[in-house]
This record gives C-alpha cells, sequence and structure tokens, in this order.
C-alpha cells in the first residue's frame, strides 16, 4: 500500500493545547458554579466539540441547556487567549511537516476545534502554509468520532482512505480515523508526534 497523504489531528498532535481547552472550558464553566476535574477531561471530554462537552455536563451534571450558547462563546473566547499566550512554534513539528512535505506527501488538518481555533493555532505553531487542506468542525454536520471529517479531507486531497495514514491521540478521534479507513498512527500525545515516528509508521505500512 503506497502511502499518499498523512492527515493530523490539531490538539494534543500537532499543538499541546489539550490543557488549553481544559482550562478554557473550566473558567467559563466556574462563571455560573460548574466544573470538571482534569481527570473527567482527559478521560471523558477530551477531543470532543465544545457543544457535545455541554450537552453531555448537562446530563451528567445538571448543566442548564439555556447555558449552552453563552459558555460556548465563552469558552472559545478564553481558548483564543490561551493560544495567544501559550501556542508558539515548535522546531519538532515545524521540521516534520517541512520534511514531509519535502517527500511529496499530502497533508491535512481535521480537528473538532472550530475554525477560528484551528487557524490561530496553526499560524501562530508558524505550520499553516505547509497543510494543503483543513477541516474543523464547523465544516462537518457530524463531528469525530463520526468519520465525515476524514472521508471529506480524503475527498479534497484526491485520495481514498487505504492510502492515507491518519495520526491521532484521543480515543474519539482515533475511532473516527478507523471508521473512515484509514492506516491509523495511535499516540499517546504531543512529545511522541515528530518525523521518524510518522516515517517509521509509513514504512511498516507500505512493507
Amino acid at each position: 500500500m503506497k502511502i499518499k497523504a498523512i492527515l493530523f489531528d490539531l490538539d494534543g498532535v500537532l499543538v499541546d493545547a489539550t490543557e488549553w481547552h481544559y482550562e478554557a472550558l473550566n473558567r467559563a464553566l466556574g462563571l455560573f458554579g460548574y466544573g470538571i476535574s482534569r481527570y473527567e477531561h482527559l478521560t471523558t471530554y477530551n477531543g470532543l466539540p465544545t457543544r457535545k462537552k455541554l450537552e453531555m455536563l448537562s446530563i451528567e451534571k445538571g448543566l442548564p441547556r439555556g447555558l449552552h450558547a453563552m459558555l460556548n462563546r465563552i469558552k472559545q473566547k478564553y481558548t483564543q487567549e490561551e493560544i495567544l499566550t501559550r501556542c508558539t512554534p515548535i522546531f519538532e513539528k515545524e521540521f516534520m511537516l517541512n520534511r514531509l512535505k519535502r517527500e511529496g506527501y499530502l497533508m491535512a488538518v481535521c480537528s473538532n476545534s472550530v475554525r477560528d481555533s484551528v487557524s490561530l493555532m496553526l499560524h501562530a505553531s508558524g505550520i499553516r502554509e505547509l497543510f494543503d487542506v483543513i477541516v474543523s468542525n464547523e465544516d462537518v454536520s457530524r463531528p469525530k468520532p463520526d468519520p465525515e471529517m476524514y472521508l471529506q479531507a480524503c475527498e479534497r486531497l484526491g485520495v481514498v482512505p487505504e492510502e492515507t495514514v491518519m495520526v491521532e491521540d484521543a480515543g474519539y478521534g482515533v475511532e473516527a480515523a478507523r471508521r473512515a479507513g484509514g492506516q491509523v498512527c495511535v499516540v499517546s500525545g504531543f512529545t511522541e508526534v515528530d518525523y521518524y515516528r510518522i516515517r517509521e509508521f509509513i514504512n511498516e505500512v507500505e512493507k
């Protein structure tokens, strides 16, 4: 199987943003007397769109649904503040993406974050121009764990899922990639994603 494209999740894969999303959500929830622990975020909520997180909180903690729209706006504002103060270029990611690009791979980002946050993170990281396609949760009707995001990216890149490596760290993203039919490279988090890890995975797939 010849790999033609590499599709990356963003948060926790290309950008070390898992904690930022937790902090932003908890700050917003705290305004109304609610909150979640880091353990809850990592085991239950990580990788989901904010709208889905809020719906789950209504079911599990009684969060009034009438607060969802306001909380979503506040959370996105706080997320942007986190990005602007904490997101910087990382040499290992720039090296990885530039080398993969030079080797001829098409590349995409598929993220359950909103479009503005995705764009802001990619620009602040200095890697936006390296991607051929970007898909946010606002570009699909069904976010991860549904495979729609990955299938859309493949269609826009002009490849079939079997010809792609999909790099994911969170359970919902891994499920989406597997349902899409890609070659799923599961990583434990941000620090595990570098050129040599991706190159090794591609070599194994193409044997």
